[in-house]
């Protein structure tokens, strides 16, 4: 059942009895439906406290492409869920809010992509996992942030790579590697909204923090930073550190799980730069919220489709990208 008013809202919008207990409920949809719920690091935390798998980019594919369950319900960014489906294309896959979309896979259309491409032909193509899947059919290999750079490393060095989208990504990996990729010009407009000024005000109220940085970010915040790294990176040097503060210039959302995994830690986050929030959030990621995830349950509905013969090339640099992190160990 899809009504006119759902489609023209992108979700099921119905009412809900203010009485339910929808946490349970969700859990028992779940298990009525053989469906699982994964959720990015970035979602809100009521979403985070049921889903049946936390990660960051890289686990979640990793978790779609082996779990048995029926209906998967990615609770993140509309990519998320085009590369579920890419690497499930018998199963339904779900998101709760069809118009989360994704800041930096919108600063590549894929008509723009494919002609940039064709003019440097001579070059393999590595694209972050933040690109639709017509994108990803353009790409040799996908990367996420936390295998970008061992990625990069198995090609030979004087191998001509474009690196895409983001260009803060790519200026990171070439400082480190050495590189000279070819970058194209996106960004996150989350990560973009950092500010150096903004960071070391907070240093001098917390000298002793560590400031844990994401590699979206632009040069001279990362420069700052004690660690840089994906948000599953940044979890782990949390967890394993002996410090007590930390200032996390990435999606705020990322603090649920550092502080249930360290509670005896203090997480600060970094704020924007032109904001009064103390915090820096994906407003695509807000988007998903506990009635809108009961409402795709219930009537499976909004489900990402994704071209037949798009899903056939976007699969390879995919598999390409699992295939390459399982031999890493990553």
């Amino acid at each position: 059942m899809k009504k006119e008013e759902w489609l023209k809202k992108g979700y099921a919008d119905e009412a809900i009895d203010k009485g339910m207990d929808l946490k349970a409920e969700i859990r028992r949809l779940c298990k009525e439906k053989n469906a699982v719920i994964l959720g990015h690091f970035y979602q809100a935390d009521e979403i985070q406290e049921i889903a049946d798998f936390i990660g960051d980019s890289l686990a979640l594919a990793q978790w779609a492409a082996k779990t048995d369950a029926d209906i998967i319900v990615m609770c993140g960014v509309h990519f998320m869920g085009e590369t579920a489906k890419i690497l499930c294309p018998d199963k339904k896959v779900l998101i709760p809010d069809l118009n989360a979309g994704c800041s930096l896979a919108d600063s590549c259309p894929a008509d723009e992509f494919a002609r940039f491409v064709n003019q440097h032909p001579e070059h393999v193509v590595i694209s972050y996992v933040n690109t639709s899947a017509a994108v990803k059919a353009l790409t040799d290999v996908v990367v996420t942030s936390t295998n970008a750079k061992q990625i990069v490393e198995s090609f030979p060095q004087d191998q001509p790579i474009i690196f895409g989208p983001d260009k803060n990504l790519g200026n990171y990996i070439n400082s480190v590697t050495g590189r000279d990729m070819l970058l194209w010009n996106g960004a996150c407009h989350v990560h973009e909204k950092f500010s150096v000024e903004k960071i070391l005000e907070l240093k001098k109220q917390y000298p002793d923090a560590a400031i844990l940085v994401h590699p979206e970010c632009k040069g001279p915040v990362a420069k700052l930073a004690d660690k840089v790294a994906s948000t599953a990176g940044l979890l782990k040097y949390a967890v394993e550190s002996d410090k007590k503060n930390f200032i996390v210039a990435t999606e705020s959302g990322i603090l649920y799980e550092m502080r249930k995994k360290c509670p005896d830690k203090n997480f600060i986050p970094a704020p924007p730069e032109d904001s009064t929030c103390a915090c820096n959030e994906c407003n695509f990621m807000r988007l998903n919220t506990l009635s809108k995830l009961y409402n795709t349950l219930k009537y499976e509905w909004p489900e990402v489709k994704v071209d037949g013969k798009i899903a056939e090339k976007a699969i390879k640099p995919i598999q390409k990208m699992l295939d390459i992190s399982a031999r890493l160990g990553l």
